[in-house]
C-alpha cells in the first residue's frame, strides 16, 4: 500500500497536476485509491459513465474506441505517468472509449466526488487544472 507521501510523488510526475503545490498534491493523495488490473481487464468502458480520473503507475493499458458500425481503433497508450479520465472529474460524461490493461497495471484513481470535496477545501486547484486543461485541449486543436 502506498504512502500519501508516495502518492503526492506519483501526482507530482502528472502533467495535469504539474501547476499544483505539495501540500495540494499531498490533499489529493488523501482522496486517492489505488487500483490493480490484470492484463487483458477492461479499466473503463465505453459508453459507460465516467466517474474517475486514472494514472497508471505500474505496467500498459490502451484506449479503444470502438465507431457506430463496429470498428475498433487504439486511439491511445497509456504507460506510466500517462493519465486518462480528466473530463470526468468535471463532468458526468460518457466514457468516449474502452481502456483496457495490455500488461498487469497498477492505477491512482480520484473520483469526481473526491475532488470536488478537495475543492470546497482549496479551489485554487481547479484553476490549475484547468488552465492545464485548456493548454493541452489549444494543443489538440492547433493540429486539426
Amino acid at each position: 500500500m502506498p504512502t500519501i507521501s508516495s502518492i503526492a510523488k506519483s501526482l507530482k510526475i502528472v502533467p495535469l497536476l504539474k501547476g499544483l503545490t505539495d501540500k495540494q498534491l499531498e490533499r489529493l493523495a488523501h482522496r486517492v485509491v489505488e487500483r490493480s488490473y490484470k492484463a487483458g481487464e477492461v479499466i473503463v468502458k465505453q459508453g459507460t459513465g465516467g466517474e474517475g480520473f486514472f494514472i497508471v503507475t505500474t505496467g500498459k493499458a490502451e484506449a479503444i474506441h470502438e465507431r457506430s458500425d463496429g470498428e475498433k481503433t487504439v486511439v491511445n497508450v497509456f504507460k506510466p505517468t500517462d493519465f486518462f479520465g480528466e473530463l470526468a472529474l468535471l463532468s458526468e460524461g460518457m466514457r468516449t472509449a474502452t481502456v483496457v490493461a495490455v500488461e498487469d497495471c497498477e492505477c491512482l484513481v480520484l473520483t469526481r466526488w473526491e475532488f470536488r470535496a478537495v475543492l470546497e477545501e482549496e479551489p485554487e486547484i481547479a484553476i490549475v487544472v484547468l488552465e492545464e486543461m485548456a493548454d493541452r485541449f489549444r494543443k489538440v486543436l492547433s493540429t486539426l
